[in-house]
Formats: C-alpha cells, sequence, structure tokens
C-alpha cells in the first residue's frame, strides 16, 4: 500500500495537477491574512473554513490522476481495501502539508495577534491548538467529499464536479445558524462558529464537534467504498 500511495504522490506532482490547488491556496492564505493581526483561534477557524473546498478539490485530483485501467489492475493486485485506502493515504498526506502551510503562514508576516490585556481572550497557545484541531477536523471532512467526487464513483467528470460543488456549498448552507438538517453535512462552519467567539470552547463542545466529524465521514467513506466496489 505504501508504493501504491508513493506512486499516486508521484504521478500527482509530477503531472502538474497540484499547480492550481497551490496557487489558490496561496491566494486564500493571503486574503485571510492580509488584513491585520488577529487571535490565533479566530484566523485558523477561517483558515480552517476556507480551506475545505480547496482541499476536497485536490483530494479529487489526486485521485483522478491515476487512470482507469491503472487503477483496476492495483485493484487486483493489492486488493480493494489496500488500493483505495493508498489513494485516500496519498490525499491525506497532501492535504497536511497544506493545512500545515496555513498554520505557518501567518507567522512570517506577523498576522497573529496576543490576546489583550485585562481580557478573557484565550491565549496564543490555546489558539494554535485549537487551530490544529479545526484543520484536521476540515481536512477529514474535505478528504472525504473529494474521494465521492472522484472518477472512480462518478464515473464521468461532469458529474463529479456536481459533487464536489454542490458539497462544498452544502456544507456552508447547511452549517449556517438555524439550518433544518444541519447534521447532513461535517461540522466545518460550526466549528469556526465556535472559535470565532470570545471564548474558546469548552471540552464537551469539541467532544461533539469531533464525534459529528467522525460519524459522518463514517457514513461517507462507507457509502464510498461501496460505490468504488459496484462501479470497478
Amino acid at each position: 500500500m505504501i508504493a501504491l500511495t508513493r506512486m499516486r504522490l508521484a504521478g500527482f506532482l509530477r503531472g502538474g495537477r497540484a499547480v492550481a490547488p497551490l496557487i489558490t491556496v496561496l491566494v486564500i492564505l493571503g486574503v485571510i491574512y492580509g488584513g491585520g493581526p488577529s487571535l490565533a483561534m479566530h484566523a485558523y477557524a477561517y483558515s480552517a473554513v476556507c480551506l475545505f473546498p480547496v482541499l476536497a478539490w485536490l483530494t479529487k485530483l489526486l485521485l483522478d490522476t491515476e487512470p482507469d485501467a491503472q487503477r483496476r489492475l492495483a485493484r487486483l493486485a493489492v486488493g480493494p481495501f489496500r488500493e483505495g485506502a493508498g489513494g485516500l493515504l496519498a490525499a491525506v498526506l497532501v492535504a497536511s502539508v497544506v493545512c500545515l502551510l496555513a498554520m505557518l503562514a501567518p507567522w512570517p508576516f506577523g498576522a497573529i495577534a496576543p490576546p489583550r490585556l485585562g481580557t478573557a481572550e484565550p491565549s496564543t497557545q490555546t489558539g494554535i491548538l485549537l487551530g490544529v484541531l479545526a484543520h484536521l477536523l476540515s481536512m477529514t471532512a474535505a478528504v472525504t467529499l473529494g474521494a465521492l467526487s472522484g472518477r472512480a464513483v462518478t464515473r464521468r467528470v461532469l458529474p463529479g464536479v456536481v459533487v464536489l460543488v454542490s458539497g462544498s456549498i452544502l456544507v456552508i448552507v447547511l452549517g449556517l445558524t438555524g439550518s433544518i438538517a444541519p447534521w447532513l453535512v461535517p461540522p466545518v462552519m460550526a466549528t469556526a462558529r465556535e472559535m470565532g467567539g470570545d471564548h474558546p470552547p469548552n471540552a464537551a463542545t469539541l467532544l461533539v464537534l469531533v464525534v459529528w466529524t467522525v460519524l459522518w465521514c463514517a457514513v461517507a467513506l462507507t457509502g464510498y467504498a461501496g460505490l468504488r466496489r459496484a462501479r470497478s
């Protein structure tokens, strides 16, 4: 599986498909951190939300790099589980690098402000830890959505783009306050909302967000595995 993951990473990077998402990431980070310093918790909460559709797009591009015939051969060689897991692992590795870049980006430009004295604003260290969690939750959900929009599931480019775009939009729309069905999407917006306030979320709230993300991804990945098996 490691060799298969390496092969997919090499094909994705050498084929030039990573250029467009990388440029988009740099633009997003420039917009977020170009307006002046803010608390680490707030900055990273916005970063996690804004990167969600880009990470999903990046996952789709990576999984679609491999030709269909090669994917079927790999499936026969290593088995369906390892073949599918190899692609997801490659996507997680690339997405992790992007999230690390997002976490490091504000520091050279002084875009992280310390908490004001005499206020209950969270410390920078707390904001960093919450930022790591926000990016992990966003990345996990984004990789799952990107996989669902991959050619191995949708078979053609247009349906895959529809799944990717509509899924990204629904994550925002159904994640708004007062949504009638927020549980249909991962808590990307809910996480940003909790971390965008004056006080850091408590442990119980963070646990709910983590469990929510894990359950949504588990259900979505189960459907992903079933669709890949049926359409391969």
